[in-house]
């Protein structure tokens, strides 16, 4: 006998609009990660004196690559999902192509703003690796407030960048009214 469960329907969602949608997104989005990411950078130096960019065991490289690789992944497949299926819901204005594969679209972007993101961050990193002598050392605290504000940044920027390439599938909903016609 095999049990079969009915998963469970999404929350119900209020009337919004898109904009507040997303900017209510955004707050629940930046705030925990700018906490987080300062929390964890500024935990992980051992020795608040100093760190650098890649060598030795606190390193800047060590904290930020993870995050600026996983962090546009997880926030483009999340926003994506809780716009389509607030959309679905009739909860914002507008509506989605129902042709449009969302999970293909989710994986495609996902994938391609985790790497691109990744690759500016490392290009970043080489570029400072480059412009400072090889004993240079960076202050802990400095870098972990760095650390936060770079995970603020690409939290807002991966809140907009997905809906703003998925309102190509997207359309403004049209309530039909009903007008009598001997109203007199």
């Amino acid at each position: 006998m095999k049990l079969k469960f009915k998963p469970k329907p999404p929350k119900k969602l209020k009337k919004t609009t898109l904009k507040r949608f997303l900017i209510k997104r955004t707050i629940y989005y930046v705030l925990p990660n700018v906490f987080f990411n300062f929390i964890i950078a500024y935990a992980s130096f051992k020795e608040l004196g100093y760190t650098h960019f890649f060598s030795g065991e606190q390193n800047l490289a060590r904290l930020t690559l993870p995050m600026a690789l996983f962090l546009p992944v997880v926030l483009t497949i999340d926003i994506l999902k809780r716009v389509t299926d607030a959309a679905g819901q009739g909860a914002i204005e507008f509506t989605v192509d129902e042709q449009l594969n969302i999970k293909k679209l989710m994986t495609k972007l996902s994938i391609l703003h985790g790497v691109i993101t990744c690759s500016l961050v490392l290009a970043m990193l080489f570029l400072g690796q480059y412009n400072f002598s090889k004993d240079y050392k960076l202050d802990a605290t400095a870098m972990a407030v760095v650390v936060g504000t770079l995970a603020g940044i690409l939290s807002v920027v991966f809140v907009y960048l997905p809906v703003w390439r998925l309102r190509r599938w997207m359309c403004r909903r049209i309530i039909a009214m009903e007008t009598p016609i001997n109203s007199r």
